[in-house]
């Protein structure tokens, strides 16, 4: 259930919310006209969804990018992230993410048969689009937090929205009577450009609801005796030694650290690290449920935990993947080193060298003073017009001029494709395409 809130260091590390600007939202009408597309049952190991071979069936139902460009003014989702909707990277069984998903399928599936028979249920082919109710009110998510600006979300309209997290739909199961579950999809978020962040990714929820019998304690607690009772402890235990053992089942036994964090809608909360070649990396976050969360559930009778991973950041680990973007490709010199059920490290098949082209702005007039620029959609408009090709983007220049009051900034764009060199010609085009469309954020270039 975790969507991480406290960095974005790593690519599908669980928290959108990071951002302290919350700007009005900007329309995608400008893009629609300009851009073109770029380029339940008792668990299994595999799901029922996931039989499908990635070659008899590369997209899935929901890859219908007229359903995510509406024309309604508070759309912010561009044709490039609409092309990615629907792609179901996680139900193909020999791609990095479908193996990912699969291990850990197959992990709650000894550990139900073999422990204390918990029926985790799958869900891994729902609906992307979700409502801010789903996503953001019934994890006690304030109204005023900045993960959700349409700096950090998607919006279809100004009520229903591409999830940011799995967790969105963690009510609807829990209203619906499902005890335990883990629910697994594709989540976007605007972010930075670079090799570990991608604005579509991919996250893994899972959630037990622990029995009447076991909780009969913790009737009638106020949250200072809940949190130090016996059954909140049991709790944290369980979900303590399931994660343990779900890291030995995916990475070997290996040493593991937890640290105490904060979630909105857990309490406790702890993220858990891993020592892994030579150094600790953060890996999930995870807690016990919040009382107010179940509240809003309809499943006040019940206490239990929840957690959360993103699926790229195993797998960029384990297949030893350096570029987040490789997920996506359709190149067969990656898709044919991998085979269903099996990690192995993925051997780089070239090495092109990038292309680099700097571009400077000012984000505010010298009248005004008045300044609306918003990172992420520089971001997003980069991403648009030259899609994949975009390796990264960095700030490498900032300064307010000391007469005018005005603001620059300076960008560093990085072009480098996977799969063949880049001429500066076709560069230059598309640089000059970023330009152009960069005065839409009403920026004055330089």
């Amino acid at each position: 259930m975790m969507i991480q809130l406290t960095s974005r260091r790593a690519a599908g590390r669980i928290s959108p919310f990071l951002s302290s600007r919350v700007p009005q939202l900007r329309s995608n009408n400008h893009l629609l006209q300009r851009f073109s597309a770029a380029p339940f049952s008792t668990i299994k190991p595999t799901s029922q969804a996931s039989t499908n071979k990635a070659s008899q069936n590369p997209l899935g139902k929901y890859a219908v990018p007229s359903r995510y460009l509406q024309p309604h003014p508070n759309n912010n989702i561009t044709p490039h992230i609409a092309s990615l909707v629907g792609r179901d990277l996680h139900l193909r069984p020999s791609h990095p993410i479908g193996i990912i998903r699969s291990k850990i399928q197959e992990y709650f599936a000894l550990s139900s048969s073999t422990t204390d028979n918990t029926n985790y249920k799958i869900f891994d082919a729902e609906d992307p689009i979700v409502t801010a109710q789903q996503c953001f009110d019934d994890l006690l998510i304030p109204p005023d937090h900045p993960g959700r600006a349409p700096s950090d979300t998607y919006y279809v309209t100004d009520t229903k929205l591409l999830r940011t997290h799995t967790s969105a739909h963690q009510s609807q199961h829990l209203r619906s009577g499902v005890d335990a579950f883990l629910c697994c999809g594709d989540v976007y978020r605007r972010d930075e450009i670079d090799a570990t962040h991608y604005p579509a990714f991919h996250q893994m929820e899972g959630v037990k609801l622990m029995s009447t019998e076991s909780m009969v304690g913790a009737d009638g607690l106020s949250d200072e005796q809940w949190l130090q009772s016996a059954e909140c402890q049991l709790i944290e235990a369980d979900l303590k030694a399931t994660l343990e053992g779900l890291m030995d089942h995916l990475f070997g036994p290996t040493e593991k650290r937890w640290n105490e964090d904060f979630f909105p809608f857990t309490q406790p909360s702890f993220e858990l690290e891993i020592y892994h070649n030579d150094e600790w990396m953060e890996v999930l976050g995870c807690g016990v449920i919040h009382e107010q969360v179940l509240d809003l559930s309809n499943r006040s009778d019940r206490r239990g935990w929840a957690f959360g991973l993103g699926l790229e950041r195993l797998a960029m680990i384990l297949f030893k993947i350096p570029d987040i973007r490789l997920f996506w490709t359709e190149d067969e010199r990656f898709h044919r080193q991998f085979k269903e059920g099996k990690i192995v490290e993925f051997q780089p098949y070239s090495k092109f060298p990038p292309v680099f082209k700097d571009i400077a702005f000012w984000t505010n007039d010298e009248v005004t003073k008045k300044d609306d620029f918003v990172e992420n959609d520089f971001f997003d408009l980069v991403r648009s017009t030259a899609g994949d090709l975009v390796e990264k983007i960095e700030l490498i220049d900032a300064f307010t001029h000391p007469k005018t009051g005005r603001s620059s900034r300076c960008y560093r764009i990085s072009y480098r494709s996977m799969d063949r060199n880049l001429t500066n010609e076709e560069i230059d085009e598309l640089q000059f395409k970023v330009r152009d469309e960069t005065a839409t954020l009403g920026c004055e270039l330089r």
